[in-house]
């Protein structure tokens, strides 16, 4: 695997569930047993647009080599912070089946750091 297509793959599921955030809010969470009134769906849609946003990042780093590092640690600081906060409300109460993503976003790091940092070309 190279940087491309880590970027690539990032953009395409990211693009995915930010569409699926937006036009079903309440199935991404369900599938870690979160329950979601339709009366707070702007969180999800407000989700689902930083998502879109994330995939424009890692479609836009393909065109952008100059960008590719700076992209790698946004993309580092976005899946950390997303575990920290999970883990945050797992000690809050939250009871949900949310390790398996922490260690998901967790792995993302390291093929980011893998692929966007230490290696210094992008293909």
């Amino acid at each position: 695997m190279n940087l491309r297509i880590l970027l690539t793959l990032h953009g395409l599921v990211t693009l995915a569930a930010g569409v699926v955030l937006i036009v079903a809010p309440g199935l991404v969470p369900s599938a870690v047993g979160i329950s979601v009134p339709e009366d707070a769906y702007l969180v999800c849609y407000l989700l689902g647009a930083a998502e879109l946003a994330v995939a424009f990042l890692s479609f836009a780093t393909l065109r952008q080599p100059d960008g590719v590092r700076l992209a790698a640690q946004t993309l580092i600081a976005f899946h950390g912070c997303t575990a920290a906060v999970e883990a945050y409300a797992f000690t809050r109460g939250v009871h949900v089946s949310i390790w398996a993503n922490v260690a998901l976003r967790l792995a993302v790091i390291a093929l980011f750091t893998h692929y966007g940092l230490r290696r210094k070309r992008l293909t």
